[in-house]
């Protein structure tokens, strides 16, 4: 089947009599036990449920329902819930400081906010009353005075699905956030549906979804692309689908084990922390025949160790790249022997083609935004039908990055021979001796010990590099051996995974990072398309 009407997606999947089972590293904020494992009829179940509650808090048609909470999937069931009543859901991140979401809900003026106490509570710790922000709030693991509660709405049956116009508001979500307060999306049913899941749902061959698959998704379930990925998962059936809302391995491994994945997807911070466990015969990767990275680009060494931990015969990592307003605009495909090409030092910056028939590119001067010949680096601008509706409360701002049919991406690119994308950087953390990007792939992979490394560009000054290690602590030996023949680079500070400031995807918050380290958060690049 598939994917088209959100509010009614599990119902359909569990009308199409599909058996996958569905399994939890943990229960649901809005189960009403402590379940992990559950059926599409009883996920289906769950949702009229929370249909219900949302109607009884008074939410309705044209409504916005911003919805603030642990990570885990049940995001994707409040949003599926408020748009079977004809509401707008707004997903935001618990990961945001409380005078974000502040902002955030500012924007939104939702006419109910689905949230915890833990969220609450700590937003007034940060000086935000988040509840202000609503018409009413309701609270799903218990009640605080001037909100709802669960046993408040619990009983009251949902009107029947509310049936909307493809070309309208359907769902928001916001981006990363990586330099500053994060913009909201507004996608319709016709761009992150009808052009980017009903995409996604293809059986293609290798790289499509089978019914005998275990997919396992260890993902920030407040974004975009789970949203996007949960039409096109359930529409095609596998036999299990295991979630995951963890980056610590220790915690993440048993449930790993419990359903070996046949298809991986997860944040490219998950898999950087779970990368211990590929080692040894009996990891819990071993039957993968697919992983599925977007968000960031992967750097070699951890597609490699996941890639060597399979035992399946021809693996394949399929990496996408792209944007909140437009889902995934390249593709490109690792396989062991092309990943081992990239120990010379290539790095996967190599993002692939467009996508095909759905989206063009084209790079830019900068300055002028004039199309550069192959080869030239510049602004990359991308034309899909997929692209978003707008921002919430930053029309200017969506303006700016509109140059008729085309999209600022923001990203700084050289589009190659084979029309492939040389991803180099963003603009605005940009630096004109050499790429941050490649030069942390070439880091990363000379220094095994590092979880990451992260190059930050400083105006007037040499880049500053930061080593992320799991003790804080660097061979100075070897790095001194690792960037010989590198341009000038300053002294290294090494940090634990811990200490880095991070967005709720696991991208590093590279301004905030500067400033803490430098006390300086200007950048070299312009940061007009953030």
């Amino acid at each position: 089947m598939k994917p088209h009407d959100m509010g009614v997606l599990f119902d359909e999947c569990a009308a199409q009599r599909m058996g996958t089972q569905v399994h939890l590293d943990r229960p649901f904020t809005i189960g009403a036990d402590a379940r992990t494992h559950y059926t599409l009829p009883q996920l289906a179940a769950l949702v009229r449920d929370a249909a219900g509650w949302l109607t009884a808090a008074g939410a309705g048609p044209g409504d916005r329902v911003a919805i603030v909470k642990d990570n885990h999937w049940d995001y994707d069931l409040l949003a599926c819930a408020a748009v079977r009543v004809g509401a707008v859901p707004a997903q935001l991140s618990a990961h945001l400081s409380g005078e974000v979401l502040r902002t955030l809900l500012a924007r939104l003026a939702p006419a109910l906010l689905v949230t915890t106490a833990q969220v609450l509570e700590r937003g007034r710790r940060e000086g935000a009353d988040l509840a202000a922000a609503a018409r009413a709030t309701l609270v799903l693991d218990g009640a605080l005075p001037g909100t709802l509660g669960l046993d408040d709405v619990r009983g009251r049956t949902a009107p029947g699905p509310h049936r909307r116009h493809d070309d309208e508001p359907l769902v928001i979500h916001h981006t990363s956030g990586t330099t500053g307060v994060p913009k909201l999306v507004v996608h319709s049913t016709r761009t992150i549906i009808g052009k980017l899941a009903r995409f996604e749902s293809a059986r293609l061959p290798r790289i499509g979804l089978r019914r005998s698959d275990t997919l396992v998704n260890a993902s920030a379930f407040a974004h975009g692309r789970t949203f996007c990925w949960t039409a096109s998962a359930l529409s095609m059936g596998p036999a299990a689908i295991s979630i995951i809302t963890t980056q610590d391995p220790n915690l993440a491994d048993p449930a790993l084990r419990a359903h070996p994945p046949t298809v991986l997807e997860a944040l490219p911070a998950s898999f950087v922390r779970f990368q211990p466990l590929t080692e040894g015969l009996d990891n819990p990767f071993r039957r993968v025949r697919l992983v599925i990275s977007t968000y960031d680009a992967m750097h070699p060494p951890t597609v490699r160790a996941y890639l060597r931990a399979s035992r399946h015969h021809s693996p394949v990592w399929l990496e996408g790249w792209g944007q909140t307003e437009t889902g995934p605009l390249t593709f490109r495909f690792h396989t062991r022997r092309s990943v081992h090409r990239t120990s010379s030092g290539t790095g996967t910056r190599n993002l692939g083609r467009p996508v095909p028939v759905k989206t063009r590119l084209r790079v830019v001067d900068p300055d002028t935004l004039r199309p550069l010949p192959r080869g030239r680096a510049g602004l990359v601008l991308a034309r899909t039908a997929a692209r978003a509706l707008g921002y919430v409360g930053e029309e200017d701002r969506w303006s700016a990055k509109r140059h008729g049919n085309w999209w600022n991406t923001g990203d700084i690119g050289v589009r190659n021979r084979d029309g492939s994308i040389d991803l180099l950087d963003r603009e605005v953390d940009r630096t004109p001796r050499l790429s941050c990007l490649r030069t942390e792939d070439l880091l990363e992979t000379r220094l095994p010990q590092a979880l990451e490394c992260v190059v930050l560009a400083e105006p007037g000054r040499d880049p500053l590099p930061v080593v992320v290690t799991a003790d804080g602590a660097l061979d100075r030996a070897r790095w001194k051996e690792a960037v010989r023949d590198l341009p000038p680079l300053r002294e290294p500070v090494a940090l634990t995974w811990d200490q880095v400031p991070r967005t709720g995807t696991g991208k590093v918050r590279r301004g905030e990072l500067l400033h803490r380290l430098t006390g300086r958060s200007d950048t070299s690049g312009s940061g007009r398309w953030t």
